[in-house]
């Protein structure tokens, strides 16, 4: 059984004050609803345009009671460094970002999607791990977004947002967490487990992103799509546990062995990321930001098409 899941179940039987003090990766609306007036507990909406999720407008007319507004495209959670896009920002700069939002060390955080699609939520899981990267635990996605949100039937609010001070956030990063183009390679000569998170189009290189020069995949790498752990309910996306171990199992991963997730970006590989270490207890895994738009910057690493086997970047590009 799951961390998660032994969380979830155990849970159960808390009081909602031992519920607060014991947060766990992923929380339902109802968990949410029985807590959201936790002083130290902040809901942070991250909705933006991706799969029409919404956005600063969109927050101001229906939102969760209390929850605060970040969006995830728009305020500075990803930047575009060296021609390489989807990159983790500054740790000063986050710090200062988080803390901005009236986030402090002690603060439990929620994070809510728009709930609308599984590139959506791969901007939630990217937030996530932005905080355990920074060296934050006390955080959580809310299963379903804010459109689960509503089709259940909880308190919507709109008008103006309510204010808040702003907080000191010190973070400590977690190196371990994030895997830089040089790690990657280094990986590729130990065997260890490469996963890439986009669709099985891209991973076989009939489809390619703008952001990355070529298409095709990391040799060796292990298809994981990170579309495949959403499904859709009543017009809401919520994480499919109870099916991700098959899934696991189909990708041939191993939970005890290094393993590293990447996509185009670093934001569908947050999603891979996501389920695999919060969820399927995986504890040696790193999330790759730069992915492919960094991997193919250089004409000299190679690149695996389906059909074609391996290539050199520069023989693709001639």
């Amino acid at each position: 059984m799951s961390r998660l899941l032994f969380g979830l179940i155990g849970a159960l039987g808390l009081s909602t004050q031992a519920l607060a003090a014991d947060l766990t990766p992923l929380v339902d609306a109802e968990w949410l609803n029985a807590h959201r007036g936790q002083d130290d507990l902040v809901i942070l909406d991250v909705r933006s345009s991706i799969d029409n999720g919404g956005d600063a407008e969109s927050f101001r007319e229906a939102r969760i009671p209390g929850s605060r507004y970040s969006s995830y495209t728009e305020a500075g959670w990803r930047e575009t460094r060296d021609s390489v896009a989807g990159m983790m920002p500054a740790v000063s700069e986050l710090e200062a970002l988080i803390g901005g939002l009236g986030i402090d060390n002690e603060s439990d955080v929620v994070i809510v999607p728009a709930g609308t699609g599984p590139t959506d939520f791969g901007s939630a899981a990217r937030v996530y791990w932005t905080f355990k990267t920074l060296g934050h635990d006390d955080v959580a996605i809310l299963n379903g977004g804010f459109a689960g949100w509503q089709q259940q039937g909880f308190e919507v609010a709109s008008g103006e947002p309510q204010d808040y001070r702003e907080a000191a956030f010190d973070a400590t990063l977690r190196e371990e967490l994030i895997a830089s183009t040089e790690a990657v390679e280094a990986a590729r000569e130990s065997q260890a487990q490469l996963v890439d998170a986009r669709p099985a189009d891209y991973f076989a290189g009939e489809n390619q992103s703008p952001a990355a020069r070529v298409a095709g995949t990391i040799p060796g790498a292990r298809n994981l799509p990170h579309h495949s752990h959403l499904n859709a309910q009543n017009g809401a996306y919520y994480l499919d546990v109870d099916g991700l171990q098959s899934r696991i199992n189909a990708a041939e991963l191993d939970s005890k062995e290094r393993t590293i997730a990447f996509c185009n970006t670093g934001h569908w590989a947050a999603t891979d990321w996501f389920v695999l270490s919060e969820v399927a207890g995986f504890d040696n895994i790193a999330m790759y930001d730069g992915s492919m738009a960094a991997w193919t910057v250089s004409d000299s690493r190679p690149v695996q098409l389906a059909r074609e086997g391996i290539k050199q970047v520069k023989e693709l590009l001639n």
